[in-house]
């Protein structure tokens, strides 16, 4: 480049500087509010069900007052608005940083809770993956373990039954599509990892049945009358043990007569590891 370019173009430098000033949008002002003032607009903006806003306004509180009581509990206040506002990472986020710097407040129980619910609600259905779902689990048992007796545990303690259930459903779906394309060992790990892991979900009668399937349509006749018995036992009415039995009958298979078996609540556990122990 010619050095009298140069020069023009250096020349040019101040002139564009000034004009992306000029066109700049200018920032609010900066006006520092009290605590209290801040916070109870937040208040408002959520009984207007103006949660983002809300969330917003109490991080605010947080931004101008970092060292004050307000401070603390506006930032758990900002977890729930997000909370409300289906903004479950924001919720997840706010609540860690809240037990990273109050650990032991008495609203840590709470913070857990959130971070427990927000995975909770993030849940997908069986035909995709289950991480979540996972995570999930985790956090509600988290929640369990840390306060079994808080108001926030029998709630807990309710979704982690629904989540295994979830992901009990996830086992089966992977374990009818094996199944149906004749992957019959692959399908038996996945039936099997039901009712050992998950047996106290609703899948359980239909993991066995289906266990008796694969187990017929490889020839293996003694497992498949064993896994009758305790589906025969356990769920006698099912109608997963009424297939089970047109099944075998069909098969010309024996049929365990679970009449003569003890009665005993924990017969199901100790059938199941001693099938597959």
């Amino acid at each position: 480049m010619k050095f009298a370019t140069r020069l023009f173009l250096i020349a040019l430098i101040p002139l564009v500087v000034a004009s992306c000033q000029r066109n700049r949008p200018t920032s609010a002002a900066y006006v520092e509010r009290p605590a209290e003032t801040i916070y109870s607009e937040a208040v408002a903006m959520m009984d207007r069900s103006r949660y983002t806003e809300a969330a917003e306004q109490f991080d605010e509180v947080e931004r101008q007052h970092p060292y004050s009581e307000w401070a603390r509990r506006s930032m758990l206040m900002a977890a729930y608005a997000n909370y409300q506002a289906n903004n479950y990472e924001e919720t997840i986020s706010d609540a860690q940083r809240f037990l990273s710097l109050h650990p032991g407040s008495r609203s840590a129980p709470y913070a857990y809770y959130l971070i427990a619910i927000s995975h909770f609600e993030q849940i997908r259905d069986v035909g995709r993956d289950q991480l979540t779902t996972q995570q999930a689990m985790e956090a509600l048992e988290q929640v369990v373990r840390r306060y079994p007796t808080s108001r926030y545990a029998a709630d807990a303690r309710l979704k982690i039954d629904m989540t295994r259930d979830h992901l009990a459903g996830k086992e089966m779906d992977i374990g009818r599509y094996y199944l149906r394309r004749g992957f019959h060992l692959a399908a038996i790990n996945r039936f099997r990892n039901v009712v050992e892991n998950y047996e106290t979900t609703s899948h359980t009668p239909e993991a066995l049945h289906r266990l008796v399937e694969a187990y017929v349509a490889l020839g293996i006749d003694e497992e498949a009358t064993q896994v009758a018995a305790v589906l025969g036992y356990n769920f006698p009415g099912s109608q997963w043990y009424e297939d089970t039995y047109r099944l075998m009958t069909r098969e010309g298979i024996a049929i365990p007569n679970t009449d003569l078996r003890e009665e005993n609540p924990s017969y199901l556990r100790r059938a199941i590891d001693r099938i597959f122990g």
